[in-house]
């Protein structure tokens, strides 16, 4: 549980909101539809190494995203964070880079793509998974102080110099299973009415700056028994077109856990609502958000799903 989660009790007598962010809870997992039966699934264990916050006073905070996976079949890292924390935090939570058999990576972000250089001096030559968007140059533009700044965002690094470290880039757009039983999405439609992107964030392609629609966002899927376990990066394409996208493509409708960053910080009241209901339309037994959900749209998941609902720290953990 993070320690934001160790409140006072309310007033009311009642536990405060954030007692029920609870810690992720253990299951195991035999067989799956997705392939034959018979084929003995693997067992998972996903722990968060970079995000905005610290859970157990163990390692540090920053603004970004990775989540460290292990299973029976070797170890995997979803995402690098910004490159801060990912080396001090792998280490004080006992997580070897050097055992990583493949990155992914989400998007095209530095608080997603800035860990990797350090994690590439550690590990040497690695399949790096990514959409061929990913090197596009990218900008916010917000509003300080009565005027307009811009701000680059991209992935701080070229291909070449990543190259030399040791990354091989395997690109997709479609939806590719990368392990036995490990899929990512590659590109997602974009269907839903209220889901919109980002209006701070562009992109340039071919010397042209057009707002960002992030056709790189993908995301990573995890088969099992119990149901899919799904990490999001930032769910650039709408948390919903992704789970209806992955509901289409795996023909499977029940989803054991949702992690990550669902980018539901920006939107309207109204399309956080929105966003809301066609959640409690899906089979979804445990929510665990992070990054750049933000805290607001937290704390609303929290009163909607409560014990379903967690807040994944650094140093938080899912055992599969």
């Amino acid at each position: 549980m993070c320690e934001a989660g160790k409140r006072a009790n309310s007033s009311s007598g009642k536990e405060d909101v954030l007692e029920t962010i609870t810690s992720w809870v253990e299951v195991k997992e035999e067989n799956s539809n997705f392939h034959q039966k018979g084929i003995k699934l693997m067992k998972t264990r996903i722990t968060i190494l970079c995000e905005n916050l610290v859970g157990k006073r163990v390692g540090s905070g920053e603004h970004g995203f990775s989540a460290f996976i292990e299973t029976d079949r070797g170890n995997y890292l979803f995402d690098t964070g910004s490159g801060h924390s990912i080396v001090a935090n792998s280490l004080a939570l006992d997580k070897d880079l050097r055992t990583v058999r493949k990155i992914f990576l989400s998007h095209g972000h530095y608080d997603h793509t800035g860990g990797l250089p350090e994690v590439l001096k550690l590990k040497g030559n690695v399949d790096v998974h990514a959409h061929p968007h990913v090197f596009l140059d990218r900008f916010s533009v917000l509003e300080e102080n009565g005027k307009e700044t811009k701000r680059f965002v991209g992935i701080p690094y070229k291909k070449g110099y990543l190259e030399s470290l040791g990354a091989n880039f395997v690109f997709n757009t479609d939806f590719t299973e990368v392990e036995k039983g490990l899929f990512l999405t590659g590109e997602v439609p974009r269907k839903t009415s209220f889901e919109k992107p980002d209006s701070r964030l562009f992109s340039e392609i071919n010397g042209k700056t057009e707002p960002d629609i992030f056709l790189d966002d993908q995301s990573l899927i995890m088969e099992s028994e119990k149901g899919l376990t799904l990490i999001l990066g930032c769910a650039h394409s709408g948390m919903i077109n992704i789970l209806n996208h992955v509901i289409q493509k795996t023909g499977k409708k029940k989803f054991y856990a949702i992690l990550g960053g669902t980018h539901l910080d920006f939107l309207t009241i109204e399309q956080l609502e929105a966003s809301i209901q066609a959640l409690n339309e899906l089979e979804i037994e445990k929510i665990g958000v992070s990054h750049c959900t933000g805290m607001k749209a937290a704390f609303r998941l929290n009163l909607e799903f409560w014990d379903r609902f967690s807040y994944g720290c650094v140093g938080s953990v899912l055992e599969v």
